[in-house]
């Protein structure tokens, strides 16, 4: 009957040591979850302050191209003002010229009709006007350009008679 006792002893010795292999392995994979617990959430933690450092960058971005586009913006009133004023002060030197143009012409008119009346040419009449259309003028004093000695009055300015 000892036999019978220790091979009953046996067995309560292999359950007992079943048992606790049993309870060491849950107090294992216990603490293998509350690793990976403790793990996952200070992921999630550094997950969270990425997320939060990348909406920091974003939003400071925001501002810096908001301050970047007010800073443009006036720069382009600026620069449309500039030109507004350039193209008005165009207008006004172009209006100009044609007006200081159309005075040449009309005083290069008078000037032709004048000398033509002083050439001392004795040639044909195309000679003439050869001459004339060249701008090559002849007169009868030494530096009377409008013909002033042939005037039996006092001359007048033909500068603003022409306008």
């Amino acid at each position: 009957m000892s036999s019978g006792t220790s091979s009953g002893s046996s067995l309560g010795t292999q359950s007992s040591q079943s048992s606790r292999d049993d309870m060491n392995l849950q107090a294992q994979m216990e603490n293998r979850r509350k690793r990976r617990k403790e793990s996952n959430r200070e992921s999630a933690r550094r997950s969270r302050m990425r997320k939060q450092q990348h909406l920091d960058d974003l939003n400071s971005q925001v501002d810096q191209l908001k301050d970047q586009n007010k800073q443009l913006g006036a720069a382009l009133k600026v620069t449309s003002q500039s030109l507004v004023a350039v193209q008005a002060q165009n207008s006004v030197l172009q209006t100009q010229k044609m007006e200081l143009e159309s005075r040449l012409g009309s005083l290069t008119d008078i000037l032709l009709y004048l000398n033509a009346g002083t050439t001392t040419i004795s040639t044909s009449s195309f000679a003439n006007a050869a001459i004339m259309n060249s701008g090559i003028t002849t007169t009868s004093g030494a530096c009377d350009v409008l013909g002033a000695s042939t005037w039996s009055q006092q001359p007048v300015d033909l500068y603003y008679q022409c306008f």
